[in-house]
């Protein structure tokens, strides 16, 4: 008896045409141009899962070191201070107080001087 696979294969070309759909000209219609596109597309998505992670703390280390600008304190003292004071507070957090909340950063700063 002689094994059918076209169950199995169309299943596959589907599905990865399926998540090429929307790119542009054969890409999204061709299933060898579609997996090569697939390919480098999942290679950027895995690669940009850890950049963006790097590119936000770099964000929030830049609004901090903005809010401190008036307050007479450098952005590495700061930090430097909220670790000796044991005050725990994350970057992120502390970006969005800055940001927000003028007023309860000054605190936070005037606590740290």
């Amino acid at each position: 008896m002689k094994v059918n696979s076209a169950v199995a294969s169309r299943k596959r070309k589907k599905k990865v045409l399926k998540s090429a759909k929307g790119y542009w000209g054969k890409r999204s219609t061709n299933y060898r141009r579609a997996i090569e596109t697939l390919r480098r597309a999942y290679a950027f998505a895995y690669r940009h899962r850890r950049t963006k992670k790097r590119e936000f703390r770099s964000l929030w280390i830049t609004r901090i070191n903005a809010a401190l600008e008036g307050m007479d304190l450098s952005y590495s003292k700061f930090i430097n201070a909220l670790i000796k004071k044991k005050i725990i507070l994350s970057r992120d957090i502390l970006a969005k107080i800055a940001a927000e909340h003028p007023e309860i950063f000054a605190k936070i700063v005037e606590t740290v001087k």
